[in-house]
């Protein structure tokens, strides 16, 4: 392996991190909701879960998937009903006054490992972009380095939009379009959810 290869891996990933889903929706409004150290631990959370989908992947987790589709199938449907759930607690609490904390310390790691463990197909895109993007025979020092390398470009992506937005005149927006927000929110993950859930992929 080469130091190109973790370059590519690293622009891939970050394309990956910027389109609109579940994870960045859930970091942005933990961080403005609950200041940075929420969005802080949100992100070490999701960073958390995603670095390990790639060490699963590496370790060919999606080759077990194939072979034994109920586990993708349960892991799917437990992870879009989850999306469903959060996009509900959203929805019904659009009119509601926020808490001084969105979900402070581990609780707020916790939501960010549940929303990344809701999205096994995480697997099967990390096994595609390892495929193309790295060389056969990887040491395990090479995977244990991606894995690592994965999860603290996950880190320093979640704590620079923790500190974007944990700014008060970011929460002071928030505050003012809340219910529309956390309303538009709710109907992008409810979507995402219902997706996972009917997606027969």
């Amino acid at each position: 392996m080469e130091a190109g290869h973790l370059i590519a891996f690293n622009l891939t990933l970050l394309a990956a991190m910027a389109a609109p889903g579940p994870a960045l929706l859930f970091a942005i409004r933990q961080s403005v909701v609950g200041g940075f150290r929420a969005g802080f631990a949100t992100g070490a959370g999701l960073g958390l879960v995603a670095a390990g989908w790639t060490g699963a992947a590496l370790l060919g987790l999606g080759a077990v998937f194939a072979l034994v589709p109920v586990a993708y199938t349960v892991l799917k449907l437990l992870g879009a009903l989850y999306l469903i759930w959060l996009a509900w607690g959203m929805w019904r609490d659009a009119r509601s006054p926020i808490a001084q904390e969105a979900a402070p310390g581990k609780r707020a790691f916790l939501g960010g490992v549940l929303v990344n463990l809701s999205n096994p197909k995480s697997v099967l895109f990390a096994a595609s972009v390892l495929l193309v993007i790295f060389p056969a025979g990887l040491s395990v020092t090479d995977k244990a380095l991606i894995v690592l390398n994965h999860f603290l470009v996950e880190l320093v992506v979640y704590a620079c939009v923790a500190a974007i937005l944990a700014s008060p005149p970011a929460r002071a927006g928030y505050l003012r379009l809340k219910p529309v927000l956390d309303r538009a929110a709710a109907l992008v993950l409810g979507a995402l959810g219902l997706r996972l859930l009917f997606d027969r992929t």
